[in-house]
């Protein structure tokens, strides 16, 4: 069996974690490890569905049905991160607003999903990550 096809969301999962803490702590000025999760530039979600899709692409085809499967993913993923999660954080800021969370309760986490940027970035680095690892695992 290729585990390839295993290795590859894990890796781009821990190659994305990286650089978004990096980038959001230049961002802010400070070790952001309280701001890095669900959001921010750029998206873990969309850089591992299309490290997936790059890989099934490189390997299989476009033309393969497991390529459809791998794209739709992505759309799925992507506006779910887009659209859903974002209203989920204006959700959450407006009961932070009301005073929901309660004394002694944390505040709900506000910064929830991605802009499209962000996405883009997400896509650009799951495509950078597949081609690299597909590069690497022809060669053993």
């Amino acid at each position: 069996m290729d585990i390839t096809y295993l290795v590859t969301p894990l890796v781009t999962w821990l190659v994305v974690g990286p650089v978004k803490f990096l980038i959001t702590s230049v961002r802010q000025r400070r070790l952001a490890f309280d701001l890095v999760g669900n959001g921010g530039f750029p998206s873990n979600h969309s850089a591992v569905v299309t490290a997936m899709a790059t890989l099934i692409a490189l390997r299989e085809g476009i033309a393969d049905p497991a390529f459809g499967v791998a794209v739709t993913l992505c759309f799925i993923v992507m506006i779910d991160a887009n659209s859903l999660r974002q209203h989920v954080g204006r959700q959450a800021a407006a009961i932070n607003r009301l005073g929901g969370a309660g004394p002694g309760v944390k505040p709900l986490r506000e910064r929830m999903g991605h802009t499209l940027v962000e996405i883009g970035g997400g896509i650009a680095t799951g495509m950078l990550v597949a081609l690299a690892i597909n590069a690497i695992s022809r060669q053993f």
